[in-house]
């Protein structure tokens, strides 16, 4: 009995070209090169194809700790003043060691209850512990201290991709490095200009505004610094190198002696904005928050006539005095070129990265070799497509068409796939094609050995083909879903081009399953259909 096939052959039809489109969409110009163009437009290449920049960033987290903590000091600071327990001092007795380390000196034996009771509800995150002299230590959660280094990287990962984005960058790859603690891997296909990345990415953007405690002096070194304080510098100062003042004779580094916590931080800025001071050199003007405008003021209005140090990376880039309260607004000015206020302020609204970080590997790959990888890997797929569809109408005839276009059909499937989702090609993508395409051979290996044994065993030709299809589909299906979940695997803990493998290799699986079993199954009844009842087909 003849089949209708039309429903299943719009079907086919539908599906080939909705892939055709995801692989050049609609053309400008219906030529080789505007098909070409095209193809580039829609399919997207990893840095292994088309070159680029490669970088291994390790995260810092110890500073996220040092930053919460410090801001544990100003919190327990007025609380404490709010409860009226009188101290001697708080201080962090190893920043550099132990971040998560916070003292308390001085607290009266009698206010030890209430000094308790104060960090339970105000510092939950804390372990109090009553040490030698009547004073407290305060010990950051190990829980609280993971979440937060975890939470750091996190952070880190979404301002440098919202950096990368705003530098135009295709199909950036930011994500956690597997291979170490609080690493990030970073690939940015198509850039090659190294110290560009590097400025932008490395720009913690730390923006701070701290006292200046020694008004606008600054010191030519470090040991300088430390004379002016009889060799020891007050516990909550820190010497941090940066800019001369306006009129300080000489150029170059100086010192300067500031306050060791910050009245604000990036954390508090609401936005920044390009700008031109009185004389229309760039500078970069800022607001804060409601929250970070109130410590402002407050901060401002406690220090009249004193001075202020904004702090940008750990650097000095200007100390003005406070002439009066000021609240939610300011500038930086400095000797900026128009390029590094637009960066400045591109980093500022991006967000401040949490903690610092350091390089651990740095490289470009070169176009040339991106267009050699794809001469070769395109070299492969060609030559074993090839031989893979001369193989097959040698040896299975008349049914090799049959699994030739079907496999033509998966490849289109497939690269349409890559189209539509802005996936990235990789060179191991390739070898995922590549694959793909030795998978979807075996599929049909299986169906057309079982139609050839079951001719052997006297079947009618339509018979055959049903049963042929009926057994080999459980085996087929065997074999693809133990493969998807090998590949779930690789892009679950895999990273970069390991993804673009296991992406590639597990939609061209689900390809295959339609190719193989469906369209092939639709060409069979398309020639039995042709064909007298009981008359041999070739295979």
């Amino acid at each position: 009995m003849k089949k209708n096939l039309w429903g299943r052959a719009v079907l086919i039809l539908a599906v080939l070209l909705a892939f055709v489109y995801g692989i050049v969409g609609w053309p400008q110009q219906w030529s080789r090169r505007g098909l070409l163009d095209a193809l580039q437009q829609r399919i997207h290449l990893g840095l292994d194809l088309k070159g680029g920049t490669h970088l291994v960033l390790q995260v810092m987290v110890d500073d996220a700790v040092n930053t919460e903590t410090d801001r544990a000091v100003e919190r327990l600071k007025d609380q404490l003043k709010t409860a009226n327990i009188n101290y001697a001092q708080i201080l962090k007795p190893d920043p550099t060691s132990h971040p998560e380390l916070i003292q308390v000196k001085g607290v009266s034996p009698d206010a030890s209850g209430d000094f308790k009771r104060v960090v339970q509800d105000g510092l939950p995150d804390y372990d109090p512990t009553l040490g030698a002299e009547n004073s407290w230590t305060l010990t950051l959660k190990p829980t609280a201290e993971t979440e937060l280094k975890n939470r750091a990287v996190t952070q880190a990962i979404q301002t440098i991709s919202t950096r990368i984005n705003e530098l135009g960058v295709t199909e950036p790859t930011v994500q956690e490095q597997g291979l170490g603690q609080y690493q990030i891997l970073v690939q940015l296909p198509g850039v090659y200009d190294l110290a560009r990345v590097k400025e932008v990415i490395q720009s913690t953007a730390m923006l701070e505004i701290r006292q200046a405690l020694d008004g606008s002096r600054s010191y030519a070194s470090q040991q300088d610094a430390l004379n002016a304080h009889q060799g020891m510098l007050p516990p909550d100062a820190v010497l941090l190198p940066g800019r001369p003042a306006p009129g300080d004779q000489g150029e170059g580094q100086v010192w300067w002696v500031i306050s060791r916590t910050a009245a604000v931080s990036g954390s508090d800025l609401r936005r920044a904005m390009a700008g031109t001071d009185e004389s229309g050199r760039p500078e970069v003007n800022f607001e804060l928050t409601a929250d970070g405008g109130k410590r402002f003021a407050r901060f401002t209005g406690a220090h009249v006539n004193d001075s202020l140090a904004i702090v940008l990376d750990g650097k000095v880039i200007e100390v003005a005095r406070i002439d009066e309260q000021i609240h939610d607004t300011g500038r930086i000015k400095g000797a900026f070129t128009q390029q590094q206020v637009n960066d400045l302020v591109m980093v500022l609204n991006s967000g401040a990265l949490p903690a610092s970080i350091h390089y651990l590997d740095q490289e470009t790959v070169g176009a040339s070799l991106g267009a050699e990888s794809i001469r070769e890997g395109v070299t492969a797929a060609i030559v074993g497509m090839a031989a893979v569809l001369v193989f097959m109408l040698v040896y299975y005839k008349g049914a090799g068409i049959n699994a030739d276009l079907a496999l033509i059909l998966n490849l289109v499937i497939l690269l349409g796939f890559l189209g539509y989702s802005s996936a990235t090609l990789t060179l191991p993508g390739i070898a995922g094609v590549i694959l793909t395409v030795g998978m979807g051979v075996d599929s049909n290996v299986l169906i057309f050995e079982r139609i050839r044994e079951e001719l052997r065993n006297g079947k009618a030709p339509g018979s055959a083909v049903d049963q042929g299809f009926q057994h080999a589909w459980v085996t087929i299906v065997d074999t693809h879903v133990t493969t998807i979940v090998s590949a779930a695997i690789l892009f679950l803990f895999g990273t970069g081009p390991v993804r673009g493998f296991a992406v590639t290799l597990t939609f061209g699986l689900l390809a295959n399953l339609f190719t193989a079993v469906f369209v092939s199954r639709t060409i069979f009844d398309a020639i039995l259909n042709r064909k007298q009842r009981g008359e041999a087909i070739s295979i």
